[in-house]
């Protein structure tokens, strides 16, 4: 299983907020160039960036600071956050991100979806982000009516890399994973699924990795390794 530790970027610093919510922001690191370097020191092998003033606005707001990520390491980076098109997608593959992820487009419009998975094969991940067992848009500031399953479904057999499925109520709260649900969402589409919201001990890991059915492929790490309520060698040897 991945471990993806997070860097969540806002007014050009790297933050964790709770359930989204930009208001809540706390700040970890003024240099997530820096953060990075920490991260992938730490031994990740992928590294996890969400422009989140660009997820609510609709277009990119730190490309400076996803820029700085991009030249200080060589791990791999996925990068999502006020992605809506083509063009969009198009710039960061060549800036040199490895993975696009598209989530309120995956709503929206998913033809613009399928249109990149067939472009740019296993480099794009669909994020659909669940409150209250329905997806949520723009950043999480907008409710539609589908389940996550439904929205995961549309880009079967289209070249999607991944799904990054994100419990926005437990996100940033510690709470721990939600294991079933993501479990369900697993067994149920044939993208591999990456865990994001909640995670709050190694525990958690290992029971993501333990569960029955289908292999959960990934995991987000966010304000837990931050805190300092888990180390990344552990949670990394967890994980193998």
């Amino acid at each position: 299983m991945i471990l993806y530790p997070a860097i969540d970027l806002k007014d050009g610093q790297c933050v964790r907020v709770l359930h989204g919510d930009l208001s809540t922001a706390t700040v970890f690191n003024n240099s997530p160039a820096d953060q990075a370097r920490a991260w992938a020191a730490g031994g990740f092998h992928w590294i996890h960036v969400v422009d989140l003033n660009g997820a609510v606005e609709g277009k990119a707001v730190n490309e400076a600071a996803v820029e700085a990520i991009l030249g200080a390491v060589s791990v791999p980076v996925q990068l999502g956050g006020g992605i809506r098109s083509l063009a969009d997608v198009e710039r960061w593959i060549e800036a040199g991100v490895s993975r696009v992820i598209l989530g309120t487009v995956a709503v929206t419009e998913p033809e613009v979806v399928r249109q990149a998975a067939r472009k740019w094969p296993e480099q794009i991940a669909v994020s659909v982000d669940v409150r209250a067992g329905k997806v949520a848009t723009q950043g999480w500031t907008e409710s539609s009516d589908l389940d996550a399953v439904t929205v995961a479904k549309r880009f079967e057999d289209v070249g999607v890399g991944a799904l990054i499925i994100t419990d926005i109520d437990r996100d940033g709260t510690v709470m721990g994973f939600n294991v079933d649900a993501f479990g369900a969402i697993a067994d149920a589409v044939d993208i591999p699924v990456i865990a994001a919201g909640g995670l709050a001990t190694v525990d958690d890991i290992v029971k993501l990795k333990a569960r029955a059915g289908t292999p959960i492929a990934g995991a987000v790490l966010g304000r837990a390794l931050y805190n300092g309520a888990i180390a990344p060698a552990e949670a990394l040897q967890a994980a193998a």
